[in-house]
């Protein structure tokens, strides 16, 4: 892989690392699973994460004929993109997003006669596969002007992501204990920052291609 390969790679790792926050994704889980067993906690893991895999790679190669077929530019997406994942960074930075997982989570569990089907919602939507991570997929992939080469390496870092959140959801109730909430706070809000400034960059780039055409 050369540098620009690696460049590529590495920015769409750490935007859908971010975005995907499988950290914060993992203590949710550990809820919604409380009280299974360990073999309905893991089927539920390995079938949430392969349920969002096939709605990304949805995404990554129909999202542009989706956008054409509605009128939609691309550059208008990536600003609109941007746009939300500056918010969602916000969110992070201020705990918010987890507040809302954590409510969402509760309110399954008040609703749960026993062990329920929660692969498909809300583990694979909206917690793995939710706007952000959508629109960052559907973004890198129209950045790459149809090259194919450079398009899995955007596919190659998703499925790294995916599989780290899949080893996270295995080790979920241990990670709940080893981490706990002041660490789990703090890198919750360094990624944040983080994802601030790739959104940013992003809604600059759209604005910029939009006035002046590239």
């Amino acid at each position: 892989m050369d540098l620009a390969m690696f460049d590529l790679f590495l920015a769409s790792f750490v935007t859908l690392f971010v975005v995907i926050d499988a950290l914060g994704v993992a203590p949710i889980f550990a809820t919604l699973t409380a009280g299974s067993s360990p073999a309905h906690s893991r089927k539920m893991a390995i079938r949430g994460s392969f349920y969002a895999m096939l709605l990304l790679l949805a995404f990554a190669y129909g999202g542009e004929w989706l956008l054409s077929r509605m009128g939609v530019s691309l550059d208008a997406f990536r600003a609109a993109g941007g746009l939300m994942l500056l918010l969602m960074s916000i969110e992070m930075l201020f705990e918010k997003r987890q507040a809302r997982r954590e409510t969402r989570a509760e309110t399954m569990l008040e609703d749960q006669d026993g062990p329920e089907d929660i692969s498909v919602f809300p583990l694979a939507i909206p917690l793995l596969s939710g706007p952000g991570s959508i629109a960052a997929v559907m973004i890198f992939m129209s950045q790459q002007d149809g090259d194919p080469v450079r398009q899995l390496v955007v596919i190659a870092a998703m499925l790294a992501n995916l599989l780290i959140a899949l080893i996270l959801l295995l080790i979920a109730p241990w990670l709940l204990k080893v981490l706990g909430h002041t660490v789990g706070a703090l890198i919750t809000r360094v990624f944040g920052v983080i994802l601030a400034a790739l959104s940013v960059q992003l809604i600059f780039d759209g604005v910029h291609n939009v006035f002046f055409g590239g």
